[in-house]
């Protein structure tokens, strides 16, 4: 197949992609091939925190590529320890891997959870996660998830994941046994449709793994660094993890996530239970740095707060105009809509006239939006003009 003077058949189809060639972005503006340009409020699913081709970021990829790029992680470099000293110091939790995705930091969590379980509670090994969840896309994190439709896929799945209830506390007591080491879950499920874990329930979790000496870990590799208006999600209700997973947003667009733990915890690695070729690579490290000096900031984040009350006054306008509703945290939000009818809307934003919009559906019913945390006022504003005519066209 080929778009324009593009020939796509030698990557492989494991997406449905529109009849658009991304060739270049400016801030939430991305541009394709043939100079058309869109209102992207997906920004690679939340990957992009600055927006498209943030100054920090070329800035910190071009000075670093000048000095080192990946001395390997056999040896310390400056840029890892920097960004490792940052995220330890702001998260509250003494050691930190860096990786390059956030499938990668799960799967860590998983491994730390694991090897933990052998040396402090007897080779328990079980993982209790939750239906709907979503933690990646390597066998264990998948098998970790708990997507619609993933249950017949790459089998056989790796066992040790019992399914909880998001928000029913009895349904993780239930599934508790001298196999479990730890609970893992999103604070946000934003695969589910962005499905939030309520405050009292990640309380009653901490609280629980406390009574029965098992670990809390969150994934907050889509709610952290920002998303939600705090730096970490976990902030908002008072209740640190055991580990703590980073990814997409920590490196503002470049291939770049992190594992965190308490020092207890962490302790349960040696030396070779965990590593990887691009693990802490300084360059990677270095954009991580200069995305937390931009996003760690309380004037910031007090942006993106103010940027979510907008954003979350225009979608409550459109639901109680179609009998929908509107949920979300921070600039991770949700439009419900009350037919299935997402994909044809997220088809009709694309195929705008003249300014297209990128929104996503992760759900039949639900419209999900991820906008960069700097988007402005303005931008806002123009989302809910080019919304409204993707609602009137859409079949």
């Amino acid at each position: 197949m080929k778009i324009d003077a593009f020939e796509t058949s030698a990557l492989m189809n494991v997406a449905a992609r529109p009849d658009l060639v991304a060739v270049e972005g400016r801030g939430s503006w991305l541009i394709d091939q043939r100079g058309r340009r869109y209102l992207d409020f997906v920004q690679g699913w939340a990957v992009n925190a600055l927006g498209h081709c943030p100054p920090q970021v070329a800035d910190a990829l071009a000075a670093q590529a000048q000095r080192l790029v990946n001395p390997s992680p056999a040896f310390f470099n400056d840029a890892a320890l920097g960004l490792a000293q940052r995220l330890a110091a702001l998260s509250g939790l003494e050691r930190v891997f860096l990786c390059s995705s956030g499938a990668e930091a799960n799967e860590g969590a998983i491994k730390l959870a694991r090897k933990w379980g052998q040396l402090q509670r007897d080779g328990a090994f079980e993982i209790i996660t939750f239906a709907d969840a979503f933690h990646g896309r390597t066998l264990a994190t998948m098998s970790a998830s708990g997507k619609s439709g993933w249950d017949a896929l790459f089998e056989p799945k790796i066992p040790g994941f019992p399914k909880a209830r998001l928000n029913d506390l009895a349904s993780v007591q239930a599934l508790i046994s001298a196999r479990t080491v730890a609970v893992m879950l999103e604070p946000v499920q934003g695969e589910a449709g962005v499905v939030l874990a309520d405050a009292a329930f990640l309380q009653a979790l901490r609280a629980l793994c406390d009574a029965q000496g098992l670990l809390l870990i969150l994934d907050e590799v889509q709610t952290g660094i920002g998303r939600t208006g705090t730096t970490f999600a976990f902030e908002q209700v008072g209740v640190r993890p055991d580990i703590l997973t980073l990814g997409k947003g920590l490196g503002g667009g470049v291939p770049l996530a992190a594992l965190l733990a308490s020092e207890q915890v962490a302790a349960a690695f040696a030396h070779g239970d965990q590593g990887g070729t691009y693990c802490g690579n300084p360059l990677m490290a270095a954009v991580g740095s200069a995305v937390l000096s931009a996003v760690a900031q309380p004037a910031f984040l007090a942006g993106v707060r103010e940027r979510t009350g907008q954003l979350q006054s225009v979608l409550r306008r459109v639901a109680a105009r179609l009998g929908g509703s509107e949920r979300g945290a921070g600039l991770l939000r949700a439009l419900v809509l009350p037919t299935p009818v997402a994909h044809r809307v997220v088809e009709a934003a694309c195929a705008l006239p003249q300014t297209g919009l990128l929104i996503n559906a992760p759900r039949p019913n639900v419209i999900r939006l991820m906008p960069a945390l700097n988007v402005t006022a303005e931008e806002i504003e123009r989302f809910a003009q080019l919304f409204d005519a993707a609602l009137e066209v859409a079949p």
